[in-house]
């Protein structure tokens, strides 16, 4: 994710932080630090901070349950991010077999559940161990973690929501995919979830703002998964050469950053293959290229950039199967061969032009000419 920061590593899985968590940062503990007065305020402050990281603590472990999960069926997780509004693990994909994905997504909330499980047996125990002399230890220390269980609690039954992006509503389509067709399941899932969001929008104008903005993150995301999957559905069985890009330029490993900043501009081509002795050896992306030429000088090598980490796709190899890999690598453009020859590129911007194209068609033909 772009304006995030890789602070450690997890089980095998890159951890990173975005920009805005540090407005969290901000608003826990350096504004009420600025506001604090006396030593009991201030010390209210870091504990109330220590709160905030405890939580996030929790959220990262709820999202190492969905990727270990996932490596457990052969599913890679790119990486974790936290965010203000919790966390993010990025997985490759999400199982087609809806048993397990039922599993990877009730991984995440049993986490919590045993996290609140073990926080309730702690506080069971200090309960029956005698303050004495460090009562206000005590006391802090037994509130501290009833909140953290508290907010374990809450985390479940948040993401336990039927809806779409929580991981309730991908339980309820797992479910509901053991009975009917994938594709109906998820339209069934998105549409109960965008019901629910209708009335969490019209009790939050009632009562609470902040049931409206969850409100709205439920229905986009409902529509989201929604129209991710139709596309999924509409790729299957449409060969790349079907949307690939036939009309484009190419560059060499050797060529100067120069040389790809004129072909950028002098056509609507926006990614370039990097092509060596009549063989494709990587790919120059506009993004990569603009950042490169913040760095360095026009002189610089196409090599020095390019990308040698997206794959090379046949022709034939069919859309569906492309589109998931162009997902999972983060390349939007992917070179597309004829045995060894180049014969074309297939883009992200290429492959919802014929979703378009498909729907006119589609359309022109349910509509009856008008008669004369």
């Amino acid at each position: 994710m772009r304006w995030s920061w890789r602070i450690g590593r997890l089980a095998g899985i890159d951890l990173f932080v975005h920009w805005t968590f540090l407005l969290l940062v901000f608003w826990f503990l350096l504004l009420p630090l600025l506001e604090a007065r006396g030593r009991e305020q201030v010390t209210d402050v870091v504990v109330n901070f220590l709160f905030v990281l405890a939580i996030f603590a929790c959220v990262v472990l709820h999202e190492l349950g969905h990727a270990l999960t996932a490596r457990h069926y052969g599913i890679r997780t790119r990486d974790i991010t936290l965010l203000p509004i919790g966390g993010l693990a990025r997985l490759e994909r999400m199982p087609d077999d809806p048993t397990q994905e039922l599993w990877v997504a009730l991984a995440g909330p049993a986490v919590n559940v045993v996290i609140a499980g073990l926080l309730f047996i702690t506080l069971a125990v200090a309960g029956r161990i005698g303050a004495s002399d460090w009562d206000f230890i005590h006391v802090r220390m037994v509130n501290f973690l009833n909140k953290l269980m508290t907010a374990n609690v809450i985390l479940v039954l948040f993401n336990l929501i039927p809806a779409f992006p929580m991981d309730g509503g991908r339980v309820l389509r797992a479910l509901l995919a053991r009975k009917m067709d994938y594709m109906k399941a998820t339209q069934m899932a998105a549409s109960i979830g965008q019901a629910l969001a209708i009335v969490l929008g019209i009790v939050g104008m009632l009562y609470n703002p902040f049931l409206l903005f969850i409100a709205i993150f439920v229905y986009l995301g409902a529509g989201s998964e929604a129209s991710m999957v139709e596309t999924r559905r509409a790729l299957q069985g449409v060969p790349v050469q079907y949307a690939m890009m036939t009309r484009f330029q190419t560059l060499s490993p050797a060529d100067p950053l120069a040389r790809a900043a004129q072909e950028l501009m002098a056509g609507a081509q926006h990614d370039f293959p990097v092509v060596e002795n009549g063989r494709v050896v990587g790919m120059l992306v506009r993004d990569d290229l603009f950042k490169a030429l913040q760095s360095q000088t026009d002189t610089a090598s196409v090599e020095s950039v390019m990308r040698r980490d997206c794959p090379i796709v046949s022709q034939n190899d069919i859309l569906e199967t492309v589109f998931r890999r162009m997902q999972e690598q983060g390349c939007s453009s992917l070179p597309v061969v004829s045995g060894e020859r180049l014969v074309g590129i297939v883009t992200l911007e290429n492959v919802g032009e014929l979703m378009i194209l498909r729907q006119a068609r589609q359309h022109t033909q349910k509509t009856p000419a008008a008669s004369s």
